[in-house]
């Protein structure tokens, strides 16, 4: 059975690797729609009976196929002797960030008091350099307004499919099919992590009332996860082509992003419509930003009272009775009480408090998602910004700031603004969340990022064309 499975992964894989290779773009297209359906995917395989190495190599298909395209789009310059772009210091920023992480990878963890193992070095020099990868795929890509057109109708197109879907299993999906369909097993037992969600799900599954009463079912989707889901939303909504027929999926995907109840994807909504509307200069797009923000209180208040609820089980309420000992169990969604945002600010305190005391960082793996798989104690948690000083020093988390910086003013100078407006927002994201945590994010906002980037001169647009990036109409 396994070698079937690993024949046919190897034929689909050798196909997509074939067309990447004589067509690098459609690496873009592929991370765009093939990670947005990657964790339901693998959760199904395990589900199956695919487990251990043979679904490890499966999940690597990522990977591999950004190898093939990095490699063809070298061998194309390598010809041609030249770059298809001039060397910025957004390039320099990034390859000295991916250097930093490499170096780091190689420093013994003894030598910075860290306590990952080889494995969560791998996974942690992973999780920096993809957006590395990714952005410098982008970079060597030549993109058309066409090109970027059938991006923003893809982007829109898988948003309004995952939102379809995700509200859907919300209210036809009973939560004790999601307890007993496999995913449990794959995050616990495949992935490592260790969750105490409802059933053993990620706790982020559903959001938790207070006390014994029902719990609120969020929109996970085929990503697994409200967050990842937002994410989509909050860049799929901000690129989306100014059509009519992008009405209809526009809504769509902003009823989603209701239903993740991501408060912070909400708000940085609304902050990249303020962006958006600075980098156009029309004023009166404010006012979508307000619109936004008013939705965000009212459905904050809202959603707890309409929203599709479920139960806890038995071994649930006693978990959390032991972990609300002397905790406050009364709270409302936009309280300083409410667990979630708590926990957030805690976290953030606690990085910058950690960075402060020890700035050489304690290596690879000691930090976030890496940390809490591989059972290595956690340094720090939830802000890229803080996960990366604690693991790469403060020097590390200097290099990642002015780089993701140097990306945004590089795309308003590019007039690419409603991509400038959804890397802001996921820069502001990046405060309280690890971002590039989500390989949907690594992969397809900073791939998209290096394309729409100024190739040469700052007066030579892309494609040598004199109209914006991407087209708002």
């Amino acid at each position: 059975m396994t070698v079937l499975e690993l024949a046919v992964y190897a034929l689909l894989l050798a196909v997509a690797a074939v067309v990447v290779w004589r067509r690098p773009l459609a690496a873009l297209y592929l991370f765009v729609v093939g990670l947005a359906l990657h964790n339901a995917a693998m959760a199904s395989l395990y589900a199956a009976g695919v487990r251990g190495s043979t679904l490890t190599a499966i999940t690597a298909w990522k990977e591999i196929l950004l190898a093939v395209a990095l490699a063809r789009v070298i061998q194309e310059a390598v010809r041609a002797r030249r770059l298809p772009f001039r060397p910025a210091v957004v390039d320099w920023l990034a390859l000295a960030f991916g250097l930093l992480a490499c170096v780091y990878a190689l420093i013994p963890q003894s030598a910075l008091g860290g306590l990952a193992d080889h494995h969560a070095v791998a996974l942690g020099l992973r999780h920096d350099v993809v957006p590395v990868g990714a952005f410098f795929l982008g970079r060597f890509l030549v993109v058309t307004h066409d090109h970027l057109r059938r991006l923003a109708w893809t982007l829109l197109g898988t948003a309004g499919l995952v939102a379809g879907l995700g509200i859907v299993d919300v209210y036809a999906v009973s939560i004790s099919w999601w307890r007993t369909n496999g995913v449990v097993d794959y995050f616990h037992k495949h992935l490592g992590y260790d969750y105490h969600g409802t059933g053993g799900l990620p706790e982020n599954f559903i959001y938790n009332v207070g006390g014994d009463k029902p719990f609120l079912r969020r929109l996970v989707s085929t990503f697994l996860s409200p967050l990842a889901s937002g994410y989509l939303m909050v860049v799929a909504l901000l690129l989306a082509p100014r059509r009519r027929l992008a009405i209809p999926l526009g809504a769509l995907a902003f009823a989603g992003l209701l239903f993740t109840f991501s408060r912070s994807s909400l708000v940085a909504l609304a902050g990249g419509l303020v962006v958006l509307a600075v980098l156009r200069r029309r004023p009166h797009e404010l006012a979508v930003a307000l619109v936004v923000i008013g939705v965000t209180v009212g459905w904050a208040h809202l959603f707890p009272k309409i929203g599709p609820t479920g139960t806890f089980t038995k071994a649930d309420l006693i978990h959390q009775h032991e972990q609300a000992a002397g905790k406050s169990a009364t709270f409302s969604a936009t309280s300083s009480s409410e667990p979630s945002l708590h926990e957030h600010w805690t976290s953030l305190k606690d990085g910058v408090r950690t960075m402060v005391h020890h700035p050489q960082g304690y290596g690879l793996g000691n930090v976030g998602q890496t940390a809490s798989r591989t059972d290595t104690p956690l340094k720090a948690g939830e802000s890229n910004y803080t996960e990366l000083g604690v693991e790469i020093g403060v020097f590390g988390a200097l290099l990642w700031t002015l780089w993701g910086l140097a990306i945004l003013v590089g795309l308003a100078r590019a007039r690419a603004t409603t991509l400038a407006a959804a890397f802001a927002a996921i820069l502001a994201l990046a405060i309280q969340t690890d971002v590039i945590g989500d390989p949907w994010i690594a992969y397809s906002v900073w791939g998209l990022a290096g394309a729409l980037l100024v190739k040469t001169r700052p007066q030579e647009r892309l494609a040598g064309a004199a109209e914006p990036a991407v087209p708002s109409a």
